[in-house]
């Protein structure tokens, strides 16, 4: 037997050991684990009692034992073996493919991790894992899960989608995360980085505070990064209101503004709040500037009515360039509006700033100077 062969017996006996321990906090002592979640119980609680339920249920060494339990505790309370990536600040997104294939973005560019879980069955116990962690159901009538995690890292919310086998081609689930930084960059930090200079940097904070704004550009091109910065910048003596899908804007020192996020149904519950519903109860608040994360649907009506009446408004939206996301922005209007496409194309006028972004970078910047009557469609004068 080589001294490599075993490493491997000794690692995998572990990974069994592990294995087993996890799976007891996953079936007959689920509820503990909702109690450290929910707060009712303590760390060092938890650890006490996994200590006695490891002392009592697994006959091993004393050394042993103990380092069952740090093992334990580092996959509680991280990420298993994805943990040194969500550490790592370069990396923004993670993707498991399958439990021999993690994928990472990092500084923008797509690679190998560099890990991978030692079997099958080990990944899928991690993804029961991370659902129960989150308090999510991943039964055949949740196959597709969304789900945000801002309290298990210091420095950043993690936005998971999770994807089942019952709808995946293949037989393993999908699992992505989306890092979000909680201690996220000013205006200044991303001019210092590159996404601007000083000079349109200015240029968009003035815009922002004066007038409606639309950031559109396309998947990690830095349009959240940006209108997390701008927001910033909102004077103190002006009321805001944030509603999003997953927790991703956040405030660091502005102390007027409430956050709303989105809540979808399940199998077993019913009760959901989508971004329509809380447009709409957004728009009965006493607010000075209005804020959607991302416009996705029906939400995109209410953003329009609320800047037709003369109320700041701000929202990121997918679309190709600067002058083609109002047409992106009508697109979703129609989903809840009796407007034809012309009449809403003439409301969209009160968005007068339109950024576009790309790859971290400011790349277009339009400013909107009303409608052609000839021509039928909106005029645009381009300031960058």
């Amino acid at each position: 037997m080589t001294k490599e062969t075993a490493n491997e017996r000794e690692k995998k006996a572990w990974q069994d050991r592990l294995g087993e321990l996890v799976n007891d906090y996953l079936t007959q002592k689920q509820a503990v684990l909702m109690q450290v979640k929910k707060g009712a119980m303590s760390r060092e609680e938890f650890l006490e009692e996994v200590r006695n339920h490891i002392d009592h249920y697994y006959p091993y060494s004393a050394k042993q034992r103990e380092e069952l339990l740090e093992r334990f505790e580092q996959y509680v309370f991280g990420y298993s073996i994805l943990s040194p990536l969500i550490d790592d600040e370069e990396i923004s997104d993670i993707r498991v493919v399958g439990y021999d294939n993690v994928r990472v973005k990092r500084l923008g560019k797509r690679m190998d991790a560099g890990v991978q879980f030692t079997s099958e069955k080990e990944y899928r116990q991690f993804v029961d894992y991370v659902a129960t962690k989150n308090q999510v159901n991943i039964s055949n009538m949740n196959a597709i899960q969304r789900f945000t995690d801002n309290e298990s890292h210091s420095d950043f919310i993690l936005r998971f989608t999770v994807s089942m086998p019952l709808v995946n081609t293949f037989g393993e689930p999908y699992l992505c995360i989306r890092k979000v930084p909680k201690n996220f960059p000013q205006l200044l930090k991303l001019v210092e980085r590159g996404m601007m200079d000083r000079e349109t940097a200015e240029l968009l904070a003035l815009r922002f505070r004066s007038g409606s704004t639309l950031i559109c550009g396309g998947n990690s091109s830095g349009k959240t990064t940006l209108l997390n910065a701008l927001k910033e910048t909102l004077p103190d003596n002006m009321a805001a209101l944030v509603v999003q899908q997953a927790d991703e804007l956040t405030t660091r020192y502005h102390p007027d503004m409430m956050f709303l996020h989105s809540l979808p149904g399940t199998g077993e519950s019913q009760v959901s709040y989508d971004l329509r519903d809380i447009s709409i109860a957004g728009l009965t608040m006493d607010v000075d500037y209005f804020i959607i994360g991302e416009v996705k649907g029906a939400e995109a009506m209410y953003l329009l009515n609320a800047a037709c009446t003369g109320q700041l408004c701000a929202a990121t939206v997918h679309a190709p360039s600067a002058d083609k996301a109002l047409d992106k922005l009508v697109d979703y209007c129609l989903y809840e509006s009796k407007y034809n496409r012309e009449e809403l194309m003439k409301m969209m006028d009160c968005f007068q700033t339109i950024v576009f972004m790309e790859r971290y970078r400011v790349k277009q910047i339009f400013y909107c100077t009303g409608w052609d009557p000839e021509e039928k469609n909106l005029r645009y004068e381009r300031i960058l």
